[in-house]
């Protein structure tokens, strides 16, 4: 197909998404309604090499670590010591997932599903395709279709599981004001002003300038993994933590560039590419269902639905015992848990319908709003954002030595 013509049915068939997703407020999420389509025009004779044609799957390859930076550069240090008790929460669903799918899930579907199926289970988009291109490497296509429908999947457990749970707690938030408990102002925290290390003069920061920023600490980030990965231990939990991949790096570059006053905020959003760079990484998303036969989806459906229902109850288990130690409600606990299953717009979207649903008056609704949004926000930046990156680096490994 033409790179013109596969790229406009490309574009359309995100702007279906994109409005089915506004319509429904996200309970069918765009992921869901696009991959629909595309393995249904797969099927109905669309050429498999759509992405490839169109060029963004080459493009959306080449900006993760880019678009891995400008993800870390939009964590607030602040607002994450101010929600310390949420990102113990958080980082406590992630470590339940893990433990019951490596435990539980791996005597049913196997070991290599279970592992694979972990970090897409945690977050979402670039723990998916981490875990999807390191199954192709040992030949699991089938493994490799699972992380993509996971990614896909996920949120139509994640959005009604999150509502359900701040519900209940918004109820309790409304019973304790009644019953005239004061509640700690708990808004988000913003960043201070940082006196920026290095930045051109304001006339000439550019969209090139910005977008060249990004890059070079992508380069940086790049470059020192592919040196880390030399090193050899002689043993295998060392080096999946000193090997650290070149997608972990970026992000915790990101975050460090930023913080120091190196590389400013959302920088791929003031270069005005950041929407055209997710549009490429979804490409490389949705290319995973290119190919795909209706008996492959059919051959991994079960054992999908499995991992995803044990991670689910491991989100549960953990973020509310952790929860109860750190002396947070069991509803907000397992709601931060479960942001991991669609993070950010969903947990504002989620948060906003819930204390719109809830309240009676505007002052009772901000009070909900005040007390749960914070908390969904920084869960669902620390699990997708972060976490799920950060374990797809280290499980990617383990999967290659299994």
């Amino acid at each position: 197909m033409q790179a013109l013509y596969a790229l406009l049915f490309i574009l359309v068939v995100y702007t279906i998404g994109d409005v089915v997703a506004s319509i429904t407020i996200s309970i069918v999420p765009s992921l869901f309604v696009c991959s629909v389509i595309f393995l249904g025009g797969f099927w109905l004779g669309i050429p498999k090499t759509l992405f490839k044609d169109s060029l963004l799957y080459s493009i959306g390859a080449l900006l993760i670590p880019v678009l891995l930076v400008h993800m870390g550069s939009m964590l607030n240090i602040n607002q994450l010591k101010a929600q310390w008790n949420t990102v113990l929460i958080s980082i406590g669903g992630i470590v339940g997932i893990v433990i019951l799918l490596l435990l539980v899930a791996s005597k049913i579907v196997g070991k290599e599903t279970a592992i694979v199926a972990a970090p897409p289970i945690s977050g979402g988009l670039i723990a998916g395709l981490q875990m999807g291109d390191k199954a192709e490497a040992i030949g699991r296509l089938d493994l490799k279709l699972m992380a993509t429908l996971l990614v896909v999947l996920q949120g139509f457990v994640g959005y009604p599981l999150a509502s359900f749970c701040l519900r209940r707690e918004a109820k309790t938030i409304i019973k304790l004001k009644n019953n005239g408990y004061k509640f700690e102002n708990d808004k988000e925290v913003q960043d201070v002003d940082r006196k920026m290390i290095f930045q051109l003069p304001k006339k000439f920061r550019s969209s090139n300038y910005y977008f060249a920023k990004a890059t070079l600490v992508a380069v940086i980030a790049v470059s020192i993994s592919a040196c880390l990965q030399k090193i050899d231990t002689g043993n295998l939990f060392l080096n999946a933590l000193v090997r650290l991949d070149k997608n972990v790096l970026s992000l915790i570059f990101g975050i460090i560039f930023a913080q120091v006053g190196l590389l400013e905020r959302e920088p791929l959003n003031k270069a005005n590419v950041f929407g055209f760079g997710m549009a490429s990484l979804m490409a490389v998303i949705y290319g995973g269902l290119a190919g795909s036969t209706i008996q492959d989806i059919l051959n991994i459906i079960i054992p999908l639905v499995i991992c995803l229902l044990i991670g689910t109850v491991g989100i549960g288990i953990m973020s509310v015992l952790v929860g109860k130690f750190l002396k947070v409600r069991p509803w907000m606990a397992f709601a931060i848990g479960s942001s991991a299953l669609f993070g950010f717009p969903g947990t504002f979207i989620v948060s906003k319908e819930v204390s719109e649903a809830i309240a009676i008056d505007e002052s009772e609704k901000e009070l909900i709003l005040n007390q749960i949004l914070p908390k969904m926000l920084v869960a669902g930046f620390i699990t997708v954002s972060i976490g799920s990156v950060i374990l797809a680096g280290l499980l990617g490994p383990m999967l290659m030595a299994v």
